[in-house]
């Protein structure tokens, strides 16, 4: 049974799927429908999060909007996210930064990662 699981699993993922780690700036171009019409709308901020694997691989990204933090929790492999691009890496030592929460401006930015 959970070979089967497993193999329909494996159909629906991803093939080409960005690298990218928590405390990451990320760009994530997702599909929008309004009506009949489709569009791409851009959702631009820090990655807090990324959880689980396989197929139900989630990730969680901050941003802040007029003064006002919006978190927004996309699946890695769905059909609605057309792609994801890094605008720059950050330089964190935690798994997950929802310490960024409670932080406001300048406080609330996480490093640069220099290679």
């Amino acid at each position: 049974m959970s070979d089967i699981i497993k193999s329909i699993e494996d159909a629906q993922l991803k093939s080409e799927v960005a690298d990218f780690n928590v405390g990451d700036t990320v760009k994530v171009y997702a599909k929008v429908k309004e009506g009949n019409r489709e569009r791409t709308q851009v959702f631009e901020g820090t990655v807090l999060k990324r959880q689980n694997g396989g197929i139900k691989e989630t990730f969680t990204v901050r941003k802040n909007s007029n003064g006002v933090g919006v978190e927004k929790t996309w699946p890695l492999h769905s059909p609605i996210v057309e792609k994801i691009e890094v605008v720059r890496r950050g330089k964190v030592r935690r798994a997950k930064l929802f310490y960024l929460r409670d932080r406001v401006g300048k406080a609330a930015k996480v490093k640069e990662l220099v290679k």
